[in-house]
C-alpha cells in the first residue's frame, strides 16, 4: 500500500475521532448535570418618552445612550439600586454598550428577570 494513501486514511480517522470526542462533551456535560447553555436574556419595552441607559444603576452615572418609548430591549439581569419615583430595581440592558435602565421605565414581557 502506497505511503500517501495511508497517511490520509490515517489523518482522517484522527480528524474524526477528535470531532467526535468535541461534538459529545457538551451532550455529556449535559447529562452530568452540568449547564452547557448561554445565560438565559429576558425581554422588555420602555414605556418613558427618552429613557437615558447608564453606566450604573444611578441617576448620577455617565450617560451611556438613550431608549425611547415602543423600543424593545434585552435584559440579562436586574440589581437593587437608586430609588426612581419608588422603584428601585435597575436592569442591566445588552442591546449595543452594556448598560442600567431603571425598571420604572421597562416593562417586561414574560419571566421576569433573574438578580445579578
Amino acid at each position: 500500500m502506497p505511503a500517501r494513501p495511508r497517511a490520509a486514511r490515517l489523518l482522517i480517522a484522527a480528524v474524526t475521532t477528535a470531532l467526535t470526542t468535541v461534538l459529545a462533551a457538551p451532550t455529556t456535560a449535559a447529562a452530568q448535570g452540568g449547564d452547557t447553555r448561554a445565560p438565559r436574556l429576558y425581554k422588555g419595552i420602555v414605556t418613558a418618552n427618552r429613557l437615558v441607559l447608564r453606566s450604573e444603576p444611578t441617576d448620577g452615572s455617565r450617560a451611556l445612550r438613550f431608549a425611547v418609548r415602543g423600543d424593545y430591549v434585552t435584559i440579562y439581569c436586574k440589581k437593587t439600586g437608586q430609588n426612581v419615583l419608588g422603584n428601585r430595581t435597575w436592569y442591566r440592558l445588552t442591546d449595543g454598550a452594556w448598560a442600567w435602565g431603571s425598571a420604572r421605565y421597562i416593562a417586561t414581557i414574560g419571566t421576569p428577570p433573574r438578580w445579578c
